[in-house]
Order: C-alpha cells, then sequence, then structure tokens
C-alpha cells in the first residue's frame, strides 16, 4: 500500500465528489481523510503531480489528538529526524509546542498560542527532498470549528523553519460557502484540505452545497516555505500568470 492511500472499506464507500485540485473524482472512505482519488475512466490519480515512490520513501507518521495531549506528547521519526508535538489547553485557547532533533541539527523548539485546540500531527516529505516536515491540524472552539495549520519544514537537516499557508478568508473563490469544519490530511504528496460548503439558507449542522477539496503542494517561496494551491498539476499563481 502507497501512503496516505487505504485500499481498505470500500464497501463502506460514502459517495463520489467533484474534485476542483484535478477535475477528477474521489473516493471518500469512512474512516477519516484518507481518500483514493479516481479519474473519470475509473483509474486512479494523484492529487496533482506525484513524485515517485522511492522518492516519497513511504515514511509519512501520525498522531491523533490523544496522543498529543498526553504528558510527554507525540513522538514521529523521519529518517534521522526525530520530532515531539505537544499539545495542551482547553476551550477556545491552545498551546503547542513543536520539537525537532537530529544529528547534525540541535534541538529546535518552538512554542505558539492556538485559536482553538490541536487535534492531528503528521510527518511527511511532501517536495521529495529527503528531509521531512510536520504538519499540525488545529480546530476553533465553537459550533463553526474552523481550521487552521501549523507546519514546520527541515532544512537539510540542520534546522527547522515555519511553513506559511495562505488564509482561505484570502481567497475569493475557495472561500465561497466556506463556514468551517475543515480537516487537513496528508495524501501522496500533497496537503488536502475539505471542508462542507453551506449554501443560503443552510443551518450549521446541515450543509448542502457539498464537499470542497483543495491540495497544496510545498514550494519554496522568498523567505521560507509555502503551501500553494495547485490546480491542473500548476500552481493556481503560475496559471494564471500565464
Amino acid at each position: 500500500m502507497e501512503s496516505g492511500v487505504s485500499y481498505s472499506g470500500l464497501g463502506q464507500l460514502l459517495g463520489f465528489v467533484r474534485n476542483p485540485c484535478n477535475f477528477l473524482l474521489y473516493l471518500v472512505v469512512a474512516g477519516g481523510l484518507t481518500t483514493m482519488l479516481v479519474r473519470a475512466d475509473g483509474t486512479r490519480a494523484e492529487c496533482g503531480f506525484a513524485a515517485t515512490p522511492e522518492a516519497r520513501r513511504d515514511q509519512t507518521a501520525s498522531c491523533e489528538k490523544a496522543a498529543l495531549f498526553k504528558q510527554g506528547g507525540c513522538q514521529m521519526g523521519f529518517g534521522d529526524i526525530a520530532f515531539t508535538v505537544v499539545a495542551s489547553g482547553a476551550g477556545s485557547i491552545g498551546q503547542l509546542t513543536v520539537q525537532a532533533t537530529g544529528p547534525q541539527m540541535d534541538t529546535q523548539s518552538f512554542s505558539q498560542e492556538l485559536d482553538g485546540n490541536a487535534y492531528r500531527a503528521e510527518v511527511a516529505d511532501l517536495d521529495a527532498n529527503g528531509w521531512p516536515e510536520v504538519y499540525i491540524s488545529v480546530s476553533s472552539a465553537g459550533s463553526g470549528s474552523y481550521g487552521s495549520l501549523v507546519a514546520y519544514a527541515v532544512n537539510k537537516g540542520k534546522s527547522m523553519t515555519s511553513i506559511y499557508l495562505r488564509p482561505l478568508a484570502d481567497d475569493s473563490q475557495a472561500r465561497i460557502g466556506y463556514l468551517g469544519h475543515d480537516e487537513f490530511a496528508v495524501v501522496e504528496n500533497r496537503l488536502v484540505r475539505r471542508f462542507p460548503i453551506y449554501l443560503q439558507g443552510d443551518t450549521n449542522s446541515a450543509p448542502t452545497g457539498g464537499t470542497r477539496q483543495l491540495c497544496y503542494a510545498l514550494m519554496p517561496g522568498e523567505a521560507g516555505w509555502v503551501l500553494a494551491q495547485v490546480l491542473d498539476e500548476q500552481p493556481i499563481n503560475d496559471r494564471q500568470a500565464n
């Protein structure tokens, strides 16, 4: 089985949804955000272009909320790099500490306050450069459960820096019908964000507009790493510029 894709539980198929990442269909399999992308002709596809299995190294690791909140947090590894992610707090404000160590890197630790609480952490190598990133999903308190992401990348095994994700509020198209209830997950070599679409008159508990899926690729930015939304195997900003 390849990293991030589940072939089990197809008998528990929930439905088909149009996927704006690559104009494909994807299967929503019961049990979480692991998805299998399927073209109209029934062949399996990636969410955008795919790294080779050798480049992915099949080293995706994850921790759920209970492990993040236990004493000492959750430990995950990728090659020679070890991560510790510790979450704490309750209610509307949470705390998060992310620590990374490696043979060429002094222990680095970043702590911050969260709008809500962390509920999942995943380690992967989305850009297939041989060095991992850690992605922490956060959900705000209240009925909206608005999602956010904290992410860090290891730089050639020597340091760790933050990864920038453009706020959804700044995307005039993707935010249409958005009222929270996001979920993030690593799927193959992409970070995927999914949320229900609300139409006029929908209640918070009963959206009727389907589900929107956004796909992001990890790319170098001017001053660090960024998650760029991709469509038809190109970053959206590049497509608009051409």
